[in-house]
């Protein structure tokens, strides 16, 4: 791990940015040590005797060559207001660097669910994050190749920390067998080599963000392409090259992206719902209140499930399962109902409400109780199909669908709008009629015609078609994964188009 040092500076500068945020300036009296962007230092406050603790302040720039560090004070208390305060030529101690600039890739590289995931996650975090911090790559590249000091073996450190990520991730593809077994030593130096030397050339070209955008992916596919187990036969890796947006909840485009991604899409997640609990829980009470009079209930969706459950824990209500029937409509929906302990006895051949009202028509449902705890928003031919076979309905919202913050879709237009996109995947009406919303899009017919658009089932396919856009694709079996092989399939037979 890099040292820490403890070290009296001088403040050269101290000026306001703005209301409550400063920007100190300070000497070192001898050779920095490397310090990284997205690191910090811990200041002593001195002068007086309320304040005990030093200040953590963020590192904004590192000048080697005039031997100072700037740092950033924002006032949150009497410690950062006195430091706010320091003179030109006062001496601050601080401890420094803490903190790891790379805890964020480490972090995305372990939360992605395949390796060709982790691989884009290391590839572009490290290619963009030195292209944006130019001066510390220059420093670093100049500095690791003298080994007489100790500016340099901290280097190393840094080096060796992301190394073994990159190490990870490769004896990770080769046990999923995606990644072909190769020589490690020889594929971590092709990695860093490749990637190293499109951030030099773009130093040297001093190349804009767009097409840095557009290089990080060539870097990408270039580094793939050495460690793919079946690169040379376009069946293993049928969708390379293809930019897929998916439209979902966050939790759920991670997921649905991992599915695509394995196959070599690039993905686009713009999340377009965001579930919440009912206005109101009052119907959803009073059925469970009763668990004794419910014969059937149908989970619909992974989100029912989710919020059946908490709200039955909240308010204590139990459920005889041995005596009530579950319905799960979909593989997954099932697995999340045994996660709940949730024993589930029928699992529709068909995935949609034409497929539920199927299963159970082999059944006598005259006048027995089927609980439906569904979306705000569901549609009426589940209950009413039911009802006709004689069933007494409790069709209650336990969640509703939302359009997500600013915040947690901006990035993802940013994106959107700097990459050319193949194809849009929507898996409800919602994700549709809220990505129009999201997107400020006036003419969905004009908007999508550049596109091909893909649908999770009949009732999403019917409600984007009467806004006159053509949908290309629609699986035989309504769930991700057989979309996933409907998409396959389609841009197998178009081979022409890739």
């Amino acid at each position: 791990m890099p040292r820490k040092y403890v070290t009296d500076f001088l403040v050269i500068e101290n000026k306001r940015l703005n209301e409550d945020t400063f920007l100190l300036v300070l000497k070192h009296p001898d050779t920095l040590p490397p310090i990284m962007p997205g690191q910090f230092a811990e200041v002593l406050v001195t002068g007086t005797s309320s304040v005990f603790l030093r200040r953590p302040l963020s590192v904004h720039d590192v000048d080697y060559a005039a031997q100072t560090i700037s740092l950033f004070i924002r006032i949150a208390g009497k410690g950062t207001a006195h430091l706010s305060e320091v003179k030109k030529g006062s001496i601050l101690n601080m401890v420094y660097p803490l903190g790891n600039s790379f805890t964020i890739l480490k972090q995305k590289i372990e939360s992605e669910k395949n390796s060709i995931d982790s691989l884009r996650a290391f590839v572009v975090y490290l290619y963009m994050f030195m292209m944006k911090h130019r001066k510390f790559f220059l420093i670093y590249q100049r500095e690791t190749l003298n080994g007489n000091n100790s500016f340099c073996e901290d280097m190393i450190a840094l080096e060796k920390q992301m190394k073994q990520m990159i190490m990870q991730i490769i004896l990770r593809g080769e046990k999923e067998g995606i990644f072909r077994k190769v020589d490690e030593e020889f594929a971590i130096s092709l990695i860093f080599g490749s990637i190293y030397g499109a951030v030099q050339r773009g130093i040297n070209e001093n190349i804009p963000d767009e097409i840095a955008a557009k290089e990080k992916e060539d870097i990408f596919d270039f580094i793939l392409h050495g460690l793919y187990s079946g690169f040379n036969n376009i069946k293993e890796l049928p969708l390379k090259g293809k930019t897929i947006v998916i439209t979902r909840t966050v939790e759920q485009s991670r997921e649905s992206a991992s599915s695509l991604t394995s196959f070599g899409a690039n993905v686009i997640i713009v999340p377009t719902l965001e579930i919440v609990p009912p206005s109101d829980w009052g119907k959803f009470d009073s059925v469970v209140a009763h668990p004794e009079k419910i014969d059937f209930i149908i989970f619909t969706s992974v989100h029912s499930v989710e919020m059946f459950s908490r709200r039955c824990r909240e308010i204590g209500a139990i459920i005889n399962y041995n005596r009530t029937k579950v319905v799960a409509v979909g593989n997954k929906t099932s697995s999340y109902c045994h996660k709940n302990n949730i024993s589930v006895n029928i699992i529709p051949d068909k995935f949609s409400a034409e497929g539920v009202i199927e299963a159970l028509s082999k059944y006598n449902l005259k006048n027995k109780v089927v609980f439906i705890p569904r979306s705000a928003i569901g549609r009426e031919e589940l209950p009413l199909g039911l009802k006709d076979l004689g069933a007494v309905i409790k069709s209650v919202p336990v969640y509703n669908v939302a359009i997500p913050s600013g915040d947690n879709i901006n990035a993802s237009l940013q994106q959107l709008d700097s990459t050319k996109v193949d194809l849009f995947v929507f898996t409800s009406p919602s994700t549709f009629e809220n990505f129009l919303q999201i997107a400020n899009v006036k003419n969905p017919f004009q908007y999508f015609s550049r596109f091909n658009i893909a649908a999770i089932g009949p009732t999403t396919k019917e409600a984007i078609e009467s806004r006159k856009v053509k949908v290309n694709i629609l699986p035989d079996e309504f769930t991700i994964n057989g979309l996933t092989k409907k998409i396959i399939d389609y841009y197998s037979n178009h081979k022409e188009k890739v």
